[in-house]
């Protein structure tokens, strides 16, 4: 019998009933479509809710920032009744003498240096405890993660001491040497991590051709570094720029105030009058910064934070 003769001739009875579905089976999956369909509305709509809740104080910062200041407190909706760019005069002008740039260059002088010494200290740190084999790594590398866990408050009186001793308050070095020294353990302990994912035979290799260990991390592990540098990058910007305390207890100088001690300026409490206005219209510049220093390096923290493991 031919293809074509076995395809034009009918299946048996019983055959047929195999292959067609039964009503009842009909039935369960329209119920089973039915039910895949609610749980999808149902978990849009959640989804939906918790972007609203999370995006609503943002979307009333922008939006109050446009307000005349009286309409602002207690005024929670996003649709504003009137519209004024006063806001925006008043924080680009200043406040107590000092202008907006003058906030704006401390803030991004602290965030650029926290950055730089951040990045440059923790590598080095980070491929002597990885790559380089000396008594006691272990032991040092333990009491490097061990200072995770020692809140920072408890070390705020005696780093003050020393740098009132020293001369620096009123400067921006207490807020900054630190960096320069490889004492931001998590960094350290990140690009460790890292670095411990790279495959040694790239080491063993180089010092074949005669590399040392400068030469090792210049040339070879500063590239592979790359998404653990730009994550480290990314996290000490944003934490230097929304620095608060760090600020409120070395800077006594106006001039010398970064952006986030300007803000706390149009909070009078002597008067107990405020400029809630231009306050909100600096935080959203403040803000822009951040933004698009997340948004330009955003493509790096996955690929540098997914290859942090928890190896050795």
């Amino acid at each position: 019998m031919t293809e074509t003769q076995m395809s034009s001739t009918p299946l048996p009875a019983a055959a047929a009933e195999a292959v067609m579905p039964s009503d009842h089976e009909r039935e369960r999956r329209r119920r089973r479509r039915g039910r895949d369909r609610r749980r999808a509305v149902v978990f849009h709509a959640i989804t939906l809710a918790l972007v609203v809740v999370i995006l609503y104080p943002a979307v009333w910062m922008v939006v109050s920032s446009f307000r005349p200041s009286t309409e602002i407190v207690g005024n929670v909706s996003i649709i504003p009744s009137a519209v004024t760019l006063e806001n925006y005069a008043s924080a680009f002008s200043g406040i107590g003498g000092v202008s907006f740039w003058t906030f704006f260059a401390n803030s991004t002088i602290l965030a650029v240096g926290s950055v730089v010494g951040i990045a440059a200290s923790s590598a080095v740190t980070a491929y002597a405890l990885a790559r380089i084999d000396f008594r006691g790594r272990a032991l040092w590398f333990s009491l490097m993660i061990a200072t995770l866990l020692l809140p920072v408050h408890v070390i705020l009186i005696p780093q003050y001491i020393v740098f009132n001793n020293l001369g620096l308050v009123n400067t921006f070095w207490p807020l900054l040497l630190g960096k320069f020294l490889a004492a931001e353990a998590f960094f350290v302990f990140l690009m460790v991590q890292f670095m411990r994912n790279l495959p040694r035979e790239l080491d063993e290799a180089a010092r074949i051709d005669g590399a040392g260990h400068v030469r090792i991390f210049r040339s070879i592990m500063l590239p592979l570094m790359k998404p653990a540098l730009v994550t480290s990058s990314i996290f000490a910007f944003i934490w230097s720029w929304n620095d608060f305390l760090g600020p409120l207890l070395y800077l006594k100088d106006p001039n010398l105030y970064s952006l986030p001690i300007a803000l706390r300026l149009y909070v009078d409490q002597t008067t107990g009058t405020s400029n809630f206005g231009a306050q909100i219209a600096m935080a959203v510049l403040a803000l822009v910064p951040v933004l698009i220093f997340f948004l330009v390096f955003q493509r790096y923290i996955v690929a540098g934070v997914a290859t942090q493991g928890l190896k050795g």
